[in-house]
């Protein structure tokens, strides 16, 4: 991609948003916390990619998926734990639904998911949503958070413990 080309970085942001989008709003847990998370990571990769920061070695997809998680991991640390509704979880229930108990049902449960995954610690939650969401292997979890194998098989053991510590076996 040439370097400060608009037009190019246009058709990356149009082919790679709902994708990134996605995973920000998993590992943020609202749609308000994604879309700022996701500006920033946009915003990060058009710099770098003006600066000929980009090398190449990995996939412009790869390479924009670490962006994003590192915008949305830069922003867990940055804030303080915020009611659901606060973190735009609301706009769950604005989303397209089918009528009826099930429905209802399945947005509670996802509130409730979104609330325990609120309580991991930003490394842990975003090891957990690549791994169980998104699934993706360790090694390619590990490329994206810049650490090793383990030492994401150990975020995961850490975040399985704490929601099972927290919230039960049987929960």
């Amino acid at each position: 991609m040439a370097r400060g080309d608009r037009a190019a970085f246009r058709t990356v942001v149009e082919l790679t948003s709902a994708r990134l989008y996605r995973l920000a709003a998993r590992i943020m847990g609202g749609a308000a916390d994604a879309e700022d998370a996701l500006q920033d990571a946009y915003l990060r990769a058009f710099q770098a990619l003006s600066g000929q920061e980009f090398d190449g070695r990995a996939s412009v997809s790869s390479w924009l998926y670490r962006i994003a998680t590192n915008a949305c991991l830069d922003a867990l640390r940055r804030r303080r734990p915020r009611p659901a509704a606060e973190r735009g979880e609301a706009t769950i229930a604005r989303e397209p639904s089918f009528d009826g108990l099930l429905a209802a049902e399945a947005r509670a449960a996802l509130r409730e998911i979104d609330r325990w995954l609120g309580e991991l610690p930003p490394e842990q939650r975003a090891a957990l949503v690549l791994k169980t969401m998104e699934e993706m292997t360790s090694a390619e979890i590990g490329e994206l958070l810049g650490c090793s194998e383990g030492a994401v098989e150990q975020l995961l053991v850490r975040a399985r413990a704490a929601l099972r510590q927290h919230h039960g076996e049987g929960s």
